[in-house]
Order: C-alpha cells, then structure tokens, then sequence
C-alpha cells in the first residue's frame, strides 16, 4: 500500500470544501435561474423547484451503490476525476438552457432538468470518495504502514471530522458570500463560475490526489457479502439505521420549517420574504452548529468510542426535532433551543456512523460497502420527506420535526442495547479490513 503524506489530507479536505461549494451553488442559483432567465412563474416555481430536487434524489439512490463499487475496481481517482468533469460540463451548459432548448425544439425548463441530474450524478461519484479516501488515508498513515492498527482507528474519525468540518464550511461561504454574485455580476456568471469550481476540483483530483486503496474488487458489486457483514455486525446494523434516519434531517429543516415560516408569516402579518429570511438565519445557525462541533465529535468518538456516539448524537438530535413540537411561532426567539439540540446532535449523527463504515468495511469493498450506505441514507431522505409532507398537511408544521425525532430516538434505543448486550461491539474494537 502506498504511504500517505500531510499533502494529501490536505488535498482532501480542499476537494471536500469545493465539492460542497458545488453543490450548494447549485441548489442556491436554481430558482434565481429560473425566475429570472426562464421567467417561471410564482405559483408554479415551488412544484419545479421541488421535482428538480426530487430527480436529483432519485439520481443519487440510482447510482452512489454501482459508484461506490466502480472506486473499489477502477480507483477513487479515476470516479472523482470523471464526476467532476461530468458535474463542471453540465454547469457550462446549463445557463443556456433556454438557448439549447429552442435549438433542439424540447424546451428550457427540460434541458435544465437534463443538466440538473447530470450535474447531480456527477457530485455522487464525488463526495462519496471523500469519506472513503479518508478511512483509506488512515490506513496508509505512516503509522498505520508500520502496522499500528490503533493509530489507523484513531486517524479515521479525525480525518473524517476535518473533512465534514471543510463541507460545512463550504456550504457556510455559499450562504454568507458567493450567493451576493449574482446581484453584482448577475446570475449567468455566478452559474459559470459554478463550473469553474467543478474543473477545478477534476484538476486538483488527478494531479494531487493519491489512491492507496486495493482494487482487488469482484466483477460485480458483492451484495451478498455486505448482508452477509451486515447481518453479522451490530455496529454497522446501527450506523445503517443511522443513516436512514438522520441523512434527512437538513433537508426536513431546511423545507418544512421554511415552509412553516413563510405560513406563520401571515399569522405575525409580515412579508413572507422577511419570514423566509428569518428562518435562514435558524437554518444557518444549525449549519453553523455542525460546523463548530463536527471536530469535537471526532475526538469524542476516539475517546467513547462508536457506538456511544451514536447513541449520543441520536439523543441530541432526536430532543431538538422533538423540542420543535412545543414551538408554536417558528420565528421568535425560543425555536434557537431546539436548533442547537438539533445542530449539535447532527454533526455526531453524520460523522460516526461513517466512522463504522470505515472500521468493518473489508479494504477491498470499502467503497461498495460506502455505496450501500449511502443508497439507504438517500431512501431515508426520500421516505421522510414524503411522510413529513403529508404530516405537515394533517397534523400540522411541527409534526415532521417530530416524527423525526422519534425515529431518532428509536434509533438510540437499539443502540443502547447493543451496549447493554455486548458493550465492546463497534465502540473501541479494532476494524475487520486486516486490522
């Protein structure tokens, strides 16, 4: 195996940011894009905007299984190196969807469904990689090379914290800086550079990047042996769960308790442009919660282990989603609560369950064990929100928050008993890849 160097984590934590950059720009520009080039109409720009998102879902639950197994045979490189330049070549076009549109006779809003899901695939063979190279970085530290099993299973929650903290901190420079492009340089160059960011990140991959991994993986992606460690590992059981339940829960913030902003507007007698900024600054007060605790997280998971952590995080998480049941304006001050519950919980929620993955996925099915993962965190995402939506409908905006945190802690309590039954399984224990 080859041997890592500091250059190298460093590659990786700067394609992390960027790759997120990417993609939060995207989801940022859409609708600017939209109203003002394609002119989409008010009362047709929620439906839209919503199916586009949906696609890109559905996108991602189609291809991040075969992709995680395609890095296990071809390289981590070759996928991110290829993802990107699918993902930048798609953002080139896509400010002229309405010009390509009339030139091929299908229309603008098509051809932007087209590039949005190309786009989306190519992100997906992307920032999968990212918590792979990391658990495959750990493996090739100079520690892990001179056979210190512990050092690699310490390094890999720590690389992997750095690496969510440069994605968090990503989407934070969107929000805070890159979304003013459009209003001075207007919406066509903010999408350019777009794709700028996304040749950029293919360049770094291939030339400063470095693949230590074994591609030693089946002709095919091997399904039955995942069960087959799934059903033997507790610990992986859990961050399976884990993932179905809590890969969602930004989106969940994100939409529903928008859309409950904007409705309460009309309670407080507001303008719903000033209640949807209100709610951004709870959205991005959660994004500023994970980015402030993500490496914390990491030494926590070092120090309590896996299974622990993921207890923990569930709790947290699952008392702010629940805490947001008791809010009854989610403008005023008292929904900051529940949010940093929320925030806080999140970032344990993603970062240890990737942290198992990593430990007990064999090195040659990393990526494809990854894939599976993923495939489930995407099912989560899909079957929350469509259960939340109609939650939000018969019951009312509070009830997804809660429902949420009900699985959350379901959740938790099977974590417990794993601790309860076999205390060692997946807290400290060494990983299965050889270790």
């Amino acid at each position: 195996m080859k041997q890592v160097e500091v250059r190298h984590h460093n590659t990786l934590y700067l394609l992390a940011a960027i790759s997120m950059i990417f993609m939060t720009m995207a989801l940022a520009f859409q609708p600017l894009y939209l109203r003002k080039v394609l002119g989409l109409a008010r009362d047709n720009a929620g439906f839209v905007n919503a199916n586009i998102q949906v696609i890109t879902e559905l996108v991602d639950l189609l291809s991040v299984g075969y992709l995680g197994y395609l890095s296990d045979k071809m390289g981590r490189i070759p996928v991110v190196y290829y993802g990107f330049l699918l993902a930048a070549f798609s953002a080139l076009l896509l400010p002229f969807s309405l010009e390509l549109g009339l030139v091929t006779g299908i229309g603008g809003l098509t051809f932007v469904y087209l590039l949005r899901s190309t786009m989306s695939l190519g992100t997906t063979a992307v920032w999968p990689q990212i918590a792979a190279l990391a658990g495959d970085f750990a493996d090739g530290s100079p520690a892990a090379a001179a056979h210190n099993s512990q050092a690699a299973h310490d390094l890999r929650p720590r690389l992997l914290a750095k690496a969510g903290f440069m994605m968090a901190f990503g989407a934070t420079l969107v929000y805070t800086v890159l979304v003013q492009i459009p209003q001075q340089a207007g919406v066509v160059l903010a999408m350019l550079l777009m794709a700028g960011i996304a040749f950029a990140g293919g360049w770094i991959a291939k030339h400063f990047l470095v693949d230590v991994a074994p591609r030693v993986a089946p002709d095919r992606t091997p399904f039955k042996a995942i069960l087959q460690l799934i059903r033997q590992e507790d610990a992986l059981r859990l961050s399976f769960f884990s993932a179905f339940s809590s890969r969602n829960d930004m989106v969940i913030i994100g939409l529903f308790l928008m859309t409950w902003a904007i409705y309460f507007a009309d309670v407080l007698g507001i303008d719903h442009a000033e209640a949807a900024g209100r709610a951004g600054v709870v959205i991005g007060f959660i994004g500023l919660m994970v980015l402030l605790t993500i490496n914390l997280w990491g030494e926590l998971i070092v120090r309590l282990g896996r299974v622990p952590v993921m207890v923990l995080g569930m709790f947290l998480s699952g008392a702010g989603f629940a805490g947001m049941g008791l809010i009854v304006n989610p403008l005023g001050g008292w929904v900051f609560l529940p949010a940093l519950l929320v925030g806080v919980g999140q970032a344990g929620c993603l970062l240890a369950p990737q942290v198992v993955v990593m430990d007990l996925a064999p090195l040659a099915m990393r990526g494809s064990v990854l894939g599976v993962f993923n495939t489930v965190g995407c099912l989560g995402i899909i079957f929350f929100l469509q259960v939340g939506g109609l939650l939000f409908d018969w019951l009312g905006p509070s009830a997804p928050f809660v429902f949420t945190g009900i699985a959350n802690f379901i959740i938790m309590f099977y974590g417990l008993l794993i601790l309860k039954s076999k205390p060692d399984q997946g807290a400290d224990r060494l990983a299965l890849n050889g270790e």
